[in-house]
């Protein structure tokens, strides 16, 4: 049991170096050698737990959702509609450091996925899960049924879309506005 542990453990400390070297050199730093400096095991560890490269790159991506997961499942359910559906949507944007280096992991292995066919269920669950909790967000706001699968597209476009310029703001400059922006797109849907 321990060693399962163990083994749980150091794949949880390759995969966030893996996100690190990501996020800082781009999918082509993304070595066991620089994985294994980033971490601090030998490169021997690192191939212990990932075999493959493909194997990195499909827990990196995995992990960062699983992260966002975690927070978004940590979010009171018992807090007002309105309020639960704000908390969930900014747990959506890169709105601090660990969260601009969870969407620099999803865009480079995003787009590596285009073409690694390893790699492609792994994205294609990530766009699934993010879809249902766009769906699942615009039904606690009262969107018709018929209208939600739309509806999350849409969501769904506009949250990319504010993520990837508020992963770029300047030091100290505020993503606020990107909030301000969620708030009028959910008052222009909301039926409650």
């Amino acid at each position: 049991m321990s060693r399962s542990i163990d083994l749980e453990e150091r794949r949880r400390t390759v995969s966030a170096a893996a996100c690190r070297v990501l996020a800082r050199d781009g999918l082509g730093g993304l070595s066991v050698r620089n994985v294994a400096a980033e971490a601090g095991l030998p490169p021997s560890t690192v191939r212990y737990a990932f075999p493959t490269q493909a194997s990195v790159r499909e827990h990196a991506i995995a992990s960062v959702f699983d992260r966002t997961r975690e927070r978004i499942e940590a979010i009171p359910a018992d807090l007002p509609p309105r309020e639960w559906v704000r908390a969930v949507l900014v747990e959506l944007l890169p709105l601090d450091d660990e969260r601009v280096i969870e969407l620099d992991v999803y865009l480079a292995l995003g787009n590596a996925a285009l073409t690694d066919v390893e790699l492609r269920p792994t994205l294609d669950r990530v766009v699934v899960e993010m879809r249902e909790w766009c769906e699942r967000v615009l039904g606690v706001i009262g969107v018709p049924e018929a209208d939600r699968e739309y509806e999350a597209c849409r969501l769904h476009a506009l949250l990319d879309g504010l993520a990837m310029h508020v992963a770029r703001l300047a030091p100290g400059e505020s993503g606020d506005w990107a909030i301000d922006v969620l708030d009028r797109h959910v008052d222009g849907v909301a039926r409650i």
